[in-house]
């Protein structure tokens, strides 16, 4: 049986949300970034539910959304730096790996066992009222297959996982289109785990330059797999035009079959890059060539997406 799909913003269905999440449920949800699927992070039952949903490894942890900074402090111990950091970008597309506290709220599986815990407060109307009004973290993963390309709208989330969650909120299309960058912050020092929808300079102005960490088979946080956001076709990276059998992702003045955005604006290349990579994945070409994108401000968190879409893939 498909999921239902209701309008995010009601009321009725935010309260109908709150009941199947409180009863152990899975709710795709919409954020600013790509949509979630929320489960009760303290909910080990509800976890692994998600997991199995997704079909994610278990060793990959979530990150447990929050209404903001009260929430989070429930569950992480911030620094002054992880303190000046969430006042300065929540809620938004940041998104800080702390140290976990003793006795948080949050069952062993959401952060794969580590004694860090990855968190959030989504810039989504949506997401917000329900998280006040369910007063509890959710982790929300994207909301479809593991590794595939993420879900910024809810047929998106349809296409994917229907069959296999209790309902999706309808937000219409996500604003930011990219997850969010992931930063670890151990006292004053911050280390960049995953680039994604909030720039690295922005970040910068408050930490400094910023380590870098390297991909990993054990990951810190999330979207760090080093084949993810996958579609089913191959992708070829910084191609200049169309090869037999291909079809071309553009940007610029190399327009392709879709120009991500012909005036080479790197937010709106980022807003659609995940729908643009599905709809190309759908003409049944073997392989997704790409057109080179520019690696400053969210440049460099749309290149990390398409190098992980176009890495080799385990088919054990």
């Amino acid at each position: 049986m498909s999921a239902p799909l209701l309008p995010a913003l009601d009321k009725t269905s935010l309260t109908h949300a709150a009941t199947l999440l409180r009863g152990g449920g899975l709710v795709a949800i919409p954020t600013e970034t790509v949509y979630g699927l929320a489960a009760n992070a303290a909910d080990a039952d509800a976890v692994a539910r998600l997991y199995e949903a997704k079909g994610r490894p278990r060793f990959n942890p979530l990150i447990a959304h929050v209404s903001g900074l009260e929430m989070a402090k429930r569950l992480g111990v911030f620094s002054e730096l992880a303190q000046a950091l969430a006042e300065e970008f929540w809620p938004g597309p940041l998104t800080l790996v702390l140290p976990k506290h003793r006795d948080a709220p949050l069952c062993d599986l959401a952060n794969a066992g580590l004694d860090s815990v990855a968190l959030r407060a989504p810039a989504h109307e949506a997401a917000q009222a329900l998280l006040r009004e369910l007063d509890l973290p959710l982790v929300a993963p994207s909301a479809n297959p593991s590794g595939a390309i993420s879900p910024t709208t809810a047929q998106h989330v349809l296409d994917g996982l229907s069959e296999t969650i209790d309902l999706v909120l309808d937000g219409g299309p996500c604003p930011v289109g990219l997850e969010s960058t992931v930063v670890a912050v151990d006292g004053d020092q911050a280390t960049l785990l995953r680039p994604g929808g909030l720039a690295r300079s922005a970040i910068e102005k408050i930490t400094g330059p910023l380590a870098m960490a390297g991909d990993s088979d054990a990951p810190q946080s999330p979207g760090m797999l080093k084949s993810h956001y996958a579609p089913n076709a191959a992708v070829r990276l910084n191609a200049t035009t169309r090869r037999d059998g291909e079809v071309l992702l553009g940007f610029g003045s190399i327009a392709g079959d879709i120009n991500l955005s012909a005036r080479g604006d790197l937010v709106e290349a980022a807003t659609r890059l995940f729908a643009a990579l599905r709809e190309l994945d759908t003409k049944g070409a073997k392989t997704i060539a790409v057109a080179p994108i520019p690696a400053e401000g969210l440049g460099e968190a749309i290149n990390d997406r398409l190098r992980r879409a176009a890495a080799p893939r385990d088919t054990a």
